[in-house]
Parts: structure tokens; sequence; C-alpha cells
């Protein structure tokens, strides 16, 4: 961590948008980045040797020409076991779809992807034509596997060999092997999407094509894959308009229409700004096709339509509410998160603290430049400049990818799941719609972040669930909200929650469940829903509770130590400080009654302290990510000692 990170939270005076680096809060080791532009993604081959797999940075040129690899690097970035193979695959594919003139490829210079990895949703195949009854079994198995692994969907490469040879086919046995993949996926219950086609081309007199398809089955445990995204940027940048479009399938008039929908109190339908946490679905079919509320009523209607859902979290862009953004942040666990930058204004107001919260937090994050329709192309790009300086900062490190096609949004999203330091960046408008569909392609493709085994063993543990939001509902009782951490939560089961102010929990019974607002009778561990309790009394609970299963003994604590890294302060930190502090859901003040090892600290420092809760204990786990503020003063760590008071 360096000091330079204090510049994303209130920032050393004098310096300009995007001057000077920014965090390095959590920020991903992608090494560094070309001092080009963001450029168009890339049309060129693919690396052409399997076995360069260093940790490197993409370059991207700003004339559009493609990726280049960096010194003894792949051009996909750090690869991560079957990771960088998607992200090569992704670039491979889009070879040869432009010629290049006067510079044919010759037969020893052959395109290449990374080796397939056994693990992993990402299968390459030479060619499925009319395989023996024994062969096909054996591929629906390898596909049921793959599928598995990809928690509902899985990416085959057809025409390519297991070692990354793009060989490709003729247009005769790639229609065959389609057709086969097709049978393999009714097989399965699956449906198949081919994202793209493309040429390869290396000095052959007949033409030879590739082609990677989407396989997307919902597994039979769920209703849908779901995918968490937490909509972050200033205010009046066009967030709620922007959610309001894509989940609602109308344009903006241009005056805010869009997202009046979205509001859920009257002072931000007369201000025209959020100042609380709002939900929104859109769905998309096996095919791949928009399920939004143009064509379905209710939401329920959608659920059922649905084989994958995203869940917008609309956040507020006001610094006025920067905790209630902070706890949507820790609370709500997204797994991605979606920056939106007024073309117009460009890196200002809470722009740079939002974008320093994810890269503490390590949420992944994507780029969505709104209202291009109210600026000239000289002004975009102006902006586009803007972020991409402040991306390619030292302790940022991350590499910019501006998506203007179909494929650059397919290959985007596949290489923004996989490599941490991507970031893709999308320029649309609300009012005309334009490049909105690559958005929706993008969201379609992309991919979760945990794998089917990391799933299983969270839902191996003990229930815990966490409580967000309490509600009390006519005829229903208390409601309360929130994500279910590990285990699994059933309809009818018999729960404590707590602590209260003395450190108790209290049983209680799940009545009922909802997801997305439908019923649900089974709660899996990463999922958020509703659970009504009856006539449980509503004064007992608060925010920050947990609700645990009877075995596991919850401990509870005013007091812990965390190892911090002070981002920002004006003097100097030291004992006796009051600052608030986010961990998980819980959100109280705490006061700083020991620093190890030193009398204080100063902006951009390290540290093990010990806080101390000054209202109640919390439930509190070693390793959780913290976060504390007050005022200008902003820091980060995780949580390394909880010194029990309490013990239920």
């Amino acid at each position: 961590m360096e000091p330079a990170v204090s510049e994303l939270f209130g920032g050393i005076p004098g310096r300009g948008a995007g001057a000077g680096p920014i965090a390095a809060a959590g920020g991903s080791g992608g090494g560094g980045s070309s001092a080009r532009g963001p450029g168009r993604l890339s049309s060129s081959a693919a690396p052409r040797n399997p076995s360069s797999r260093g940790r490197g940075s993409v370059r991207l040129s700003s004339s559009g020409r493609g990726p280049s690899s960096g010194s003894g690097s792949s051009a996909l970035g750090p690869p991560q076991k079957n990771k960088s193979a998607a992200a090569a695959a992704a670039v491979a594919a889009k070879s040869g779809h432009k010629k290049s003139k006067g510079r044919p490829r010759g037969r020893n210079n052959p395109p290449f992807l990374p080796p397939e990895a056994e693990e992993g949703n990402i299968e390459y195949k030479l060619k499925l034509v009319n395989p023996s009854q024994y062969r096909f079994e054996h591929l629906v198995t390898q596909m049921k596997w793959r599928l598995q692994e990809g928690r509902g969907e899985a990416v085959y490469q057809i025409g390519v060999e297991d070692n990354g040879l793009l060989v490709g086919l003729s247009e005769e046995e790639l229609r065959a092997s389609l057709k086969t993949l097709r049978r393999m996926a009714e097989k399965v219950g699956a449906d198949i999407t081919i994202l793209r086609e493309r040429n390869v081309e290396y000095d052959l007199d007949s033409p030879r094509r590739i082609a990677e398809v989407l396989i997307r089955k919902v597994p039979d445990d769920q209703q849908f894959l779901d995918l968490r995204v937490a909509v972050l940027g200033n205010v009046d940048s066009g967030k709620s308009t922007l959610l309001g479009v894509l989940t609602q399938g109308e344009l903006d008039n241009g005056r805010g229409r869009a997202r009046l929908n979205l509001f859920r109190h009257l002072h931000e339908i007369q201000s025209g700004r959020t100042s609380s946490i709002s939900f929104e679905i859109l769905g998309f079919n096996s095919k791949g096709e928009v399920v939004n509320y143009s064509d379905s009523r209710t939401a329920e209607v959608i659920c059922e339509s649905a084989s994958k859902m995203i869940t917008f979290i609309d956040l507020a862009g006001h610094h006025k509410y920067l905790k209630t953004t902070i706890f949507g942040l820790t609370s709500y666990c997204p797994d991605f998160a979606m920056l939106v930058v007024s073309a117009n204004t460009g890196i200002a107001g809470t722009t740079r603290e939002h974008l320093g919260l994810a890269m503490a937090l390590k949420v992944p994050f994507y780029i969505v430049i709104s209202k291009a329709d109210l600026c000239t192309k000289a002004t975009i790009d102006r902006t586009v400049k803007q972020l991409e300086m402040v991306l390619k900062q030292p302790g940022c490190n991350k590499v910019p990818l501006l998506v203007a096609s179909s494929d650059d949004a397919v290959m985007a999203a596949q290489q923004f799941a996989q490599s941490p330091s991507i970031t893709p960046i999308f320029t649309l408008s609300s009012v005309s719609g334009v490049n909105l569909d690559l958005l929706k392609v993008f969201l379609n493709v992309l991919p979760p972040l945990t794998n089917s085994k990391e799933q299983e063993e969270l839902m191996q543990q003990l229930t815990e669930f966490q409580v967000d939001e309490i509600y009390s509902v006519p005829d229903v009782g208390t409601v309360v909200g929130g994500t279910l951490y590990s285990g699994i939560c059933r309809e009818g089961e018999q729960l404590v929650v707590g602590p209260t102010d003395n450190g108790k929990f209290l049983p209680l019974k799940v009545c009922s469940i909802q997801r997305n607002r439908s019923a649900c009778r089974v709660l899996r561990a990463g999922q958020a829903a509703t659970l009504a309790l009856g006539n449980f009394d509503r004064a007992l609970l608060r925010k920050g509770m947990v609700m645990v299963s009877l075995e596991m003994h919850p401990t509870v604590s005013s007091l812990f130590e965390s190892e911090i890294v002070l981002l920002f302060h004006a003097k100097t930190f030291r004992k006796g400080f009051q600052v608030t502090v986010h961990v998980g859901n819980v959100r109280q003040t705490a006061i700083v009654e020991l620093i190890h090892g030193k009398e204080e600290l100063r902006t951009g420092e390290k540290a093990v302290v010990r806080f101390r809760f000054i209202k109640h204990p919390e439930y509190l786990k070693v390793g959780a990510k913290l976060l504390f503020r007050e005022g200008v003063t902003k820091g980060i760590g995780h949580v390394t000692k909880v010194i029990c008071d309490l013990k239920c």
C-alpha cells in the first residue's frame, strides 16, 4: 500500500482529476500497462506461443490493430489455470476478423491458444463429426463436468486442438460439429448460443473456421443463475436512469422518466437523487434473449422465464449518503460493480472515491460512460482518456478495454471475469439507446466468479444469514432481508438471531422465503432473499445482526484487533480516535484503544489496531474485510483477532 492511495479518498490538494497515483487498496497485481490509449479490442491473432504464460501487461494499440504482448508475457494478462485460456480463447476467436494486408501468416506460424485446462468451464474440440454412441456418451459426461465447473455455463471452442492450436474446420465439418453439440446439449437439458464464428487465416487454400459456443443449463437445485452488480458513480451521472432503461425496456425521455420506478421515497422523486438502496432485476433466457418488464408484468414472470438473473444494487451517488453506499458494498456482497461516469462531466465528485471503495473491497468493476447523446465525440474521447489515466496509475494497474462491437463485448466479459487487471469501458446513451445492446451482450456472457466446488464448500457449513433490512408487512408480520453467507436455509427452520444489546441470541422460526419477489423453499449460500419471521417482535431486530444455526454457538465481542492501512487522514491517527467501522453488514462507531508498536499513524502507514465498539457487541469473524471512516479519514484492513466478551 502506498501513500499515493490517498488521492482516491479525499486526495492531495492541487492535483487535477486523473493526475497522480491512486489506490493500491486491494488493487490487482496485473503489472504495468501500456501508455497507449485503451483502443478498440483486437481482431488480430492470438499469442503464437502457447507456453508464453508469464505475468505481464496487456498492451492495446490505439490504432485498433490489437493487443501486443509485453516482454515474456501472454497478450492476455495474468494466467490463472483455465482463466488465461478463456481470455486467450476470446481473442483468438476474433482472429481472422480482418485480413492482414501485405502480411500473410506463414504455414510455420499458426495461431495458438494456451493449452486446454482440465479445470474450469472452457472446452476445446477439434471436430464433433458423427461420433460413435460410446464417444457421444463420453462427450455428454464431459459437458456435464464443464457445466458444473461453470455453475451452469460452459464455453466450447470448436475447431481448436487440446494443445491450443487453432486448426479450424471446413464449413461442412463445422455445421456437423455444431449439430452434434446441439444433440449433446439436448441430452443434458441445456441450450446453446453461438457467440461467434471466425475465419482462421494462415496460408491455406480453403477457408477454415472456428466457432465459440455458450452452453447454459440452470443447475437442478436452482431456479436460475444469479449475479449481483453494485451500481456506483457520482450524483447525476445517470445510474438510476440506466437501470430503468435496462429493466423496463423503454428508453428515457431525457428528463428522467425511466428512473421513476426505481425510487423508493417521495424526496427521491422530487430531487432526482437516490438516497437509499434499491434492487432491480434483468433476466436472460437460455437463448441469451433479454427478459424484463417490457414483456413481463411481474417479477415472478421474469424469474420463471429467465435462466440467468442480473440483480442490480442501485447505490447513492451523493457524498451525503456515502455511508449507505459503503453499507451496500460491504453487506450485499456484490459479484461485480458498474461504475457510471457522465460523458459531459468526466471524473467528478464521488467518482474517484467510489472507484477506490471498489478496489479496497476487491470488487471487480467495469465502467459505463453515460449521456453520450449530449456530447461531441471529442468530449467523449476526453472522458475516456481521463479514465484511462486514472486506471493506469501505479497501485491500480488496470488495463482499459474499450468495447465497440458485439465481439468486443463477448471477449471483454470473458477476460473481465478471469483477469483482475482488465477493465471494460462502454460508451452509451439511455436516451438514444446507442450501444445499450453491447452492455446486454456483456451481461449475458459474464460468468460467475466462484466455481461449483467453492459453492459446495460454503453450503456444507452451518447456516449464517446476515440481516440487512427489516420490514413489517401486513398479514405477514416481521420480514428481514439479507444474504445467506453460508449453509442452507429452509422454510420452517429453527435459528437464533443476535447479538442483542446485551450480547444474547434469541430463537426464531423461518416461516417463508422469497427471492426476487417470488416464493422459494430453499435458500443456498451466496443467495440474497427475504425471510418472513411471523410474529417475532421487530423491535428486537436491527441491521447488522446475524441468524445462525443452533449448533454454531456464536461468539460476540465489543473488542477486536485489525491490521489496517490508513488511506487518508489530515493529521495523525492515534489512541482515542473514533471512527465508523464497516465489517460486512456491521456498521457501528468504534474507538481506537491501542496501536501496536506505534504512538500514531499517518497517511499510507500500516499497523495492527485494537478497536472497541462503543454501543453494543457484534458478531465478527477473523479475516473479515474492514473499512472505517470519519469525515475525510478513511482506512481499510481485515480483522486479525476477536477478543471474546460473551458467548451464546
